[in-house]
């Protein structure tokens, strides 16, 4: 990838569901070294600061069992504008805090598409699918919502409207492995295009994701990823809180990120889902810059050794 202007905007949400911990993701992954390892790559970071959430209040259309709802339609109103600024000047990474930043992230993104005559795609890497509506969710957590959301899916009373839907052909879920019967039967009616584990054992991670990115290419869309700690197995990445195992090995999720950046198609990510508090020595959070990297021009002969015990023995 071409040397680029990434600008880091932090997003410490923690409203999208009730255990906290992921405003501290930011930091974490400043800690971590994502800003030398972008300008390791050439790449000419500047880091924007945390941003805040807007004033709101609860719509009382909404169900009562939604964790949060006012808090996250301020961070919904904050994100959407700030990722169309950012997306004027270069390539904006939102540092979360939990999935619902997203609900802001690629509504902004979709906006700033539109206004350059493009369509505005999405590659999801999640174990979930995040396609519920604040009615059909059980658990009232707004972080399973964003797809639901940008897509056009009613029932988000209080929050900005969706000015240009992204359309469900335009997005891609990989890595799926826990989807409850409402959100499964809804993405099934969909269009959305969505890869689960079983599909990417049978036939590897590489194949659907080119489909998709060949498509990207052939309308020449703008290409917005977001990637979910939970995406990964929880054995390389236990800083999450919605651990499900059987996720993607630390090699299919930098294969994936680097077809990414081989394509030359990505125009904004979205880093989410990192709880610092339940890491291990910042294991997690090192996991997550290194394959921001691998999006941004890292390759394997690159990758720097490390090691996360002192108890490394030497020979």
């Amino acid at each position: 990838m071409k040397d680029t202007t990434c600008i880091l905007i932090g997003a410490p949400v923690d409203s999208g569901k009730a255990r906290a911990g992921c405003l501290m993701g930011p930091d974490a992954l400043r800690v971590a070294g994502i800003v030398p390892a972008l300008t390791g790559l050439g790449h000419t970071p500047r880091d924007a600061g945390n941003l805040s959430p807007r004033p709101g209040s609860t719509p009382a259309a909404l169900p009562a069992h939604i964790h949060a709802p006012a808090e996250t339609i301020g961070w919904t109103e904050a994100l959407m504008d700030a990722a169309v600024a950012a997306l004027d000047e270069g390539l904006p990474i939102f540092l979360g805090g939990d999935h619902s930043l997203s609900l802001g992230t690629v509504a902004g993104a979709a906006r700033h598409a539109a206004g350059c005559g493009r369509r505005q795609f999405v590659l999801w890497l999640d174990a979930h699918s995040d396609f519920h509506t604040p009615q059909s969710t059980a658990s009232g957590n707004l972080h399973g919502t964003p797809l639901g959301y940008v897509t056009g899916r009613a029932g988000f009373y209080g929050f900005p409207t969706v000015t240009h839907p992204v359309a469900e052909q335009d997005i891609c879920i990989l890595g799926l492995r826990s989807v409850d019967r409402p959100e499964r039967e809804a993405l099934q009616q969909s269009a959305i295009r969505h890869v689960d584990m079983r599909m990417i054992d049978e036939g590897g991670i590489a194949r659907p994701l080119a489909a998709f990115l060949d498509d990207v290419a052939r309308a020449g869309g703008a290409l917005h990823v977001s990637l979910d700690v939970d995406f990964l197995d929880p054995s390389f990445a236990p800083a999450v809180d919605t651990t499900v195992p059987g996720g993607a090995t630390i090699r299919e999720a930098h294969l994936v990120m680097e077809m990414i950046c081989d394509s030359g198609l990505m125009t904004s990510l979205d880093l989410v889902e990192l709880n610092p508090f339940l890491d291990d020595r910042g294991r997690t959070a090192q996991v997550m810059v290194d394959l921001a990297a691998s999006a941004l021009g890292r390759r394997v002969f690159d990758r720097p050794t490390q090691a996360f015990s002192h108890e490394r023995s030497v020979t």
